[in-house]
C-alpha cells in the first residue's frame, strides 16, 4: 500500500500529466500525488483512484434533467485566470460548506506560488453578469482532471455542482479526450460518492497491485479492500 507519495515537477506536460494520471496520480496544489490510505478522524481510510471512459458515457434521464434545468445560464471555458471574482465567490461557498477547504482559491491551486505547470481551464456559470459557479480542470493530452467545482448557495437547487461535472465531460467530448479523471473514492464512507454521478457504467477504478484501471460495475466494494490487504503482504510504503 502506498501512503502518499509526493513528487513536484519543475515542468509537466500534458502528455506527462496523463501518464501521471493513468498510474494513479493527482494533483494537489502544485505537487502531483498517489495515495491508497488517506487520515480521517484520526485513522487509516482506504480510497481508490477512479476515471470515466469519455466514449463509454451515455447521459441518463437525471443528466438532461439537470443541463435542461441551467440552460438559461452562460456557460464559457477558458485558460485559469484567478480574479477578484473568483475568488469572492469561492469565499462565499468555503463558508456555506461543512468540510474544510484553503483559505483562498490561489492558496488552493498555487499553495505560496504565483504560476502553474499545469494546463489548466475554468469553466464558469453566470446568471446574467453574476458568476453563480466555476468548476477548473486541468487539460492532458488525452485526458482531463477535475480539480474543484463552486458555486453560489443561492443556486443550491440548481446542482451546479453536478452540472460543471458535466460540463467538464462536455469538454472532453468536443477535445477527443479518453478520459476524465475525478479523484478517489472510500469504501468507508459515501463522501465522494457523487464522483459516480457522470456515469457508473462509464467508470473505472484503478488496481495497483495489477496496475490496470477496471470497470467499476465488475467490482464489489468488499474486493476494492481486498486488494489493499493482498498489496505486497499489507505493508504501508
Amino acid at each position: 500500500m502506498v501512503y502518499y507519495h509526493v513528487h513536484n515537477p519543475t515542468s509537466l506536460s500534458p502528455a506527462q500529466l496523463d501518464n501521471y494520471l493513468a498510474a494513479g496520480w493527482y494533483r494537489m496544489q502544485l505537487l502531483i500525488f498517489t495515495t491508497d490510505l488517506i487520515t480521517k478522524d484520526d485513522r487509516l481510510v482506504p480510497v481508490f483512484w477512479l476515471r470515466l471512459v469519455v466514449n463509454k458515457y451515455q447521459p441518463s434521464r437525471t443528466h438532461k434533467k439537470i443541463i435542461a434545468a441551467n440552460k438559461g445560464f452562460t456557460v464559457a471555458v477558458e485558460p485559469l485566470q484567478i480574479t477578484e471574482e473568483l475568488e469572492l465567490l469561492y469565499k462565499q461557498y468555503r463558508e456555506t460548506m461543512d468540510f474544510d477547504l484553503s483559505p483562498t482559491l490561489q492558496e488552493s491551486l498555487l499553495g505560496e506560488e504565483d504560476t502553474s505547470v499545469y494546463q489548466t481551464k475554468c469553466i464558469t456559470i453566470r446568471d446574467g453578469e453574476e458568476l453563480i459557479a466555476a468548476g477548473i480542470f486541468d487539460e492532458g493530452e488525452n485526458s482531463i482532471a477535475g480539480i474543484i467545482n463552486f458555486y453560489h448557495s443561492n443556486y443550491a437547487v440548481k446542482s451546479l455542482g453536478k452540472y460543471l461535472m458535466l460540463l467538464k465531460l462536455q469538454f472532453a467530448q468536443q477535445h477527443l479526450k479518453k478520459y476524465y479523471y475525478s479523484g478517489y473514492i472510500s469504501t468507508v464512507f459515501s463522501k465522494f460518492d457523487y464522483k459516480l454521478m457522470v456515469g457508473a457504467a462509464a467508470t473505472e477504478v484503478y488496481n495497483r497491485q495489477q496496475e490496470e484501471w477496471v470497470p467499476w460495475q465488475s467490482v464489489a466494494k468488499e474486493k476494492l479492500e481486498e486488494w489493499l490487504l493482498q498489496s505486497d503482504n499489507n505493508t504501508i510504503e
